[in-house]
């Protein structure tokens, strides 16, 4: 915590390295009109899967047009017709009123499909796109045949292909919203450098574009700017805030001699610093491109619905072929061809297509009332079978900020007082330390005295005048300059403090010192409460960290926590996870910073803090829209859950099929038993009511973070 306190310690180097962050940062992908536009927006692009080239939007837009195409398809189809006992009305042309828009919704609503299926054909990776194409091509040939009477079948299904398709296309639409999306993440990690930056010239500054610096060259920043490249400073000292890089929320001291990185903000003062490394070279550019493999081998999991579908394309098409063949060798062509049409479209029921991504709105929707968004289907898949959830310290166990945790003075001191003073020097400070210091006073009702002539010594601490005396509140630099050495008494017990990593500050009045505090960053009481549930449902608990060992040590012993990954740089995050993954441990990364950005894409599921950066929430398939980690319980809980039903709907949809396909195909025809066209139509619609209705019981599981046990 010394390193971060502005005018109470000296500063210290930074841990950012850029030898392995090598990255094309100017290659980014461009934001194409889209800048703000998150992972689920209808104009992402998916580049990957069964999905390679589809846009939410291009689902929804087939989906309601298909809808409303539909609706007359269904109403004057003689087969649906019959089935409820209607007339339609004899209108001029009415009976082609579903060959016609069929036809449409077919080539339209089902060209998605029918591209899919042909893809997965050529890369003999049968799935779901193949298993729709293969049913909606079934039924529209059959269904033309018969709307222009050839062969004297009767396979009406223009009104089954018009649901068909439109289902689906629900479906994948449903489905689309929740997945994930690299391009959000590296859009994030490429805005946050600047356009221009302020170089030194021999003859004043120029403005150029980041583009045209080179290594070697002088920029100036400003207050508020951000840093244009890697560099190091060379003139000036100015707070830093460094939370888009390593999500600290505390300013860092940068004085000559410190590096800086590129992305970072300068919150105080203008610096003149000379440029280490620009474009591929950055941390940023590092960063990005960890993000970008990380989010590229996670990409190729197969989802749950996939392999069904590709279970029952073998099983449909080895049903019809054997169908076809059975009834033709026994001289019935005409029944061959009926059975095996209707063995083929019904082989792929609505409830196929509705039961993962019904499952996953629902369990979306229950998700955020919890405060978790999920904007990875897969990593609501994969959070029940995660062994380590892997926690980020600062700003997720942690508070981010000091707090004040105890105070001592030397022999015969009034403990009070001493702090009463304290809080008067540092009550006219802004930084975090300071206003520590005061919470703490006020909230021990102490009487906090008027200070004036308050200055500020960077990286040293503070003075005030108080009741007539001349206060100074300062670390170890401080009493170094005043020539100060603690008393025996006071020195053993800060000594104590500082084994565990606490900063120290000693209050001293002219020549004489008054006694200390020491500010920790203050573990979340629901921390505790979150590690403990967690490893009640057997998942272990690990935290990395940047801070010193006996920093994190003293935090997961009080924590408790089973694993500890200290002294981490930020590039090396990374690592940590891969490292886990390779010993055959399944992991949540909870993080919220830029640095966490590789770690959070690379695990198994990746966890961000809301209130952290925009890059953090872009490369993570979940988000918490508060900081507190017990609703990480919330997504484990979700995710066994709606696993449950996912798996229940598909044995309800599969085993329909294992049901209804030979019974559509005649096996027991002999027992005058036999499936037709329109029974296994309605049977469909039947599937997708029940798979619909179990989903619906997915409200009842309770994700309040509040109640863990």
């Amino acid at each position: 915590m010394e390193d971060h306190a502005r005018h109470h310690h000296s500063a210290a180097g930074t841990t950012h390295g850029t030898a392995e962050t090598t990255a094309a940062i100017a290659t980014a992908p461009a934001h194409n009109g889209h800048e703000g536009h998150g992972p689920d927006d209808d104009h992402v692009v998916h580049t990957h899967g069964q999905h390679a080239g589809h846009s939410t939007a291009m689902f929804k837009d087939r989906f309601w047009l298909t809808l409303v195409l539909s609706v007359p398809v269904v109403y004057f189809s003689p087969m649906f017709a019959h089935l409820l006992g209607y007339l339609p009305p004899e209108l001029p042309g009415s009976a082609w009123i579903p060959p016609v828009l069929g036809t449409v919704i077919f080539f339209y609503g089902g060209m998605p499909f029918l591209k899919g299926g042909l893809n997965e054909l050529k890369t003999r990776q049968p799935g779901m796109m193949l298993l729709i194409g293969m049913a909606i091509t079934v039924a529209f040939v059959a269904s033309w045949a018969t709307s222009l009477g050839l062969g004297g079948f009767d396979l009406d299904f223009w009104w089954e292909l018009a649901l068909l398709v439109a289902i689906m296309l629900l479906g994948h639409w449903i489905e689309m919203r929740a997945l994930g999306s690299a391009q959000g993440a590296l859009d994030a990690l490429a805005a946050l450098l600047p356009d221009e930056a302020e170089r030194i010239t021999d003859t004043g500054t120029e403005t150029v574009s980041v583009t045209e610096l080179r290594t070697g060259d002088t920029v100036l920043v400003r207050s508020g700017a951000r840093m244009p490249a890697d560099g190091t400073v060379i003139d000036g000292q100015a707070e830093f805030d460094e939370s888009m890089i390593t999500g600290e929320s505390k300013t860092v001291l940068r004085s000559p001699g410190d590096t800086v990185v590129a992305g970072t903000v300068a919150t105080d003062n203008t610096v003149r610093v000379r440029v280490d490394a620009v474009g591929d070279d950055t941390a940023l550019a590092g960063i990005q491109r960890l993000v970008a493999e990380a989010q590229a081998s996670s990409s190729r999991a197969q989802a749950l619905a996939d392999r069904a579908a590709a279970f029952l394309f073998y099983f449909a098409a080895g049903a019809g072929v054997i169908t076809f063949i059975f009834w033709t060798l026994l001289g019935n062509v005409p029944e061959a061809v009926t059975r095996t049409v209707t063995v083929l479209v019904i082989a792929c029921p609505h409830a196929l297509g509705l039961a993962i991504p019904l499952v996953i709105a629902i369990s979306t929707e229950q998700a955020a009332r919890a405060g978790v968004l999920i904007k990875n289907r897969m990593a609501l898949e994969r959070m029940r079978t995660i062994d380590v959830v892997l926690f980020d310290k600062t700003g997720t166990l942690t508070k981010g900020e000091p707090e004040l945790k105890d105070s001592a003075t030397v022999e015969g001191g009034d403990g009070q007082e001493m702090l009463a003073m304290a809080a008067a020097v540092e009550s006219d400070s802004e930084h975090p330390v300071a206003r520590a210091i005061v919470r703490a006073a006020r909230q021990q009702g102490l009487d906090v005295p008027r200070a004036t002539d308050f200055t500020s010594m960077t990286g040293r601490g503070v003075q005030a005048t108080v009741d007539g005396r001349t206060l100074q509140v300062g670390g170890p630099a401080l009493l170094r300059e005043l020539g100060l050495t603690e008393p025996a008494e006071l020195a053993s017990v800060t000594r104590t403090w500082m084994d565990r990593g606490a900063a120290v500050l000693h209050v001293v009045d002219g020549t004489r010192i008054l006694g200390a505090v020491s500010l920790e960053d203050a573990v979340r009481d629901e921390s505790r409460q979150a590690v403990a549930a967690l490893q009640n449902r057997g998942v272990k608990v690990g935290m990395i960290t940047g801070d010193a060992r006996q920093v994190a040590q003293a935090v997961a012993t009080e924590l408790d926590i089973d694993e500890v990954f200290a002294e981490v740089l930020p590039a090396d995050k990374d690592k940590k996870v891969a490292e886990l993954q390779a010993r055959g441990l399944k992991i949540a990364m909870v993080g919220d910073g830029v640095n966490d950005s590789p770690a959070l894409a690379r695990a198994e599921v990746g966890i961000a803090i809301g209130a952290g950066t925009d890059v953090a929430m872009e490369s993570a398939g979940v988000v918490l829209a508060g900081n507190d980690p017990r609703a990480v319980l919330s997504m484990v809980d979700l995710s066994r859950a709606s696993y449950r039903k996912m798996w229940q709907n598909l044995v309800w949809a599969t085993g329909y099929n294992i049901i209804s396909v030979p019974l559509a195909a005649g096996v027991l025809a002999f027992a005058g038993v036999v499936l037709s066209p329109a029974a296994g139509a309605v049977l469909m619609s039947v599937s997708t009511i029940v798979v619909a209705l179990n989903a619906q019981l997915l409200r009842r599981v309770k994700l309040n973070p509040s109640e863990v046990r």
